[in-house]
């Protein structure tokens, strides 16, 4: 069973994963089953919309084949999903959940997606992890204003829109340092994509360590 919330001994799911102190093994709290679970570091490339994380991605995914797997959070934006709680919990816990299975490769994941630390650090499964590292990618308001501007008219950037983003892009250049877990960030005003491309995968091996 690879949904770690379901013991593969007696079919119980738990609202709360549980990890014995060694953090590699499950354990169920009904049964008492015990199994081994990998427990290995998620990676966030989060940040606004038009900063750079489409572009950055798929070209981390390229460079680091062998070492991750690159998932786009907004696949899973849809339906049921869509829970409007502050912060999207059903939507983030998916996600972590989703990751973790993945884990079971071998290989961590890297998430793009807009995400900041006070919405994945609180939520049960975040036990399923070693760490989570944030990497924001951010640029000049009037740089992102025009990036937005240019999208193509489906993606329904209005200025409103616009203008929340840009305040979200502001609130995180200036507090980032002061999150829990800090997160990293990459201007990418005027960085060149292979520049991005390489701070991206500077912070990835920096977090995997001996992985």
């Amino acid at each position: 069973m690879l949904d770690p919330r379901i013991c593969p001994a007696c079919g119980d799911r738990a609202e709360r994963p549980r990890t014995e102190a060694a953090r590699a093994v499950l354990c169920c709290a009904v049964c008492g089953h015990r199994w081994p679970f990998q427990r290995l570091p998620l990676f966030a490339l989060t940040g606004p919309s038009g900063a750079g994380k489409s572009t950055v991605g798929p070209a981390l995914a390229q460079r680091l084949a062998d070492r991750v797997v690159v998932l786009e959070q907004d696949v899973l934006w849809t339906g049921g999903l869509r829970d409007d709680v502050d912060g999207h919990p059903l939507f983030r816990s998916t996600w972590l959940r989703m990751a973790a299975m993945v884990h079971q490769s071998g290989r961590p994941v890297v998430l793009c997606g807009t995400v900041v630390p006070a919405e994945f650090e609180p939520l049960p499964e975040r036990v399923l992890f070693a760490d989570i590292h944030y990497l924001a990618l951010v640029a000049e308001p009037g740089a992102l204003a025009a990036r937005l501007r240019a999208r193509p008219a489906w993606r329904e950037w209005s200025e409103p829109r616009i203008a929340e983003m840009l305040e979200f892009n502001d609130w995180l250049r200036a507090g980032a340092a002061g999150m829990t877990p800090p997160v990293r960030l990459f201007d990418t005003t005027d960085a060149p994509l292979a520049a991005a491309v390489d701070a991206a995968c500077a912070w990835v091996r920096a977090g995997l360590g001996n992985l």
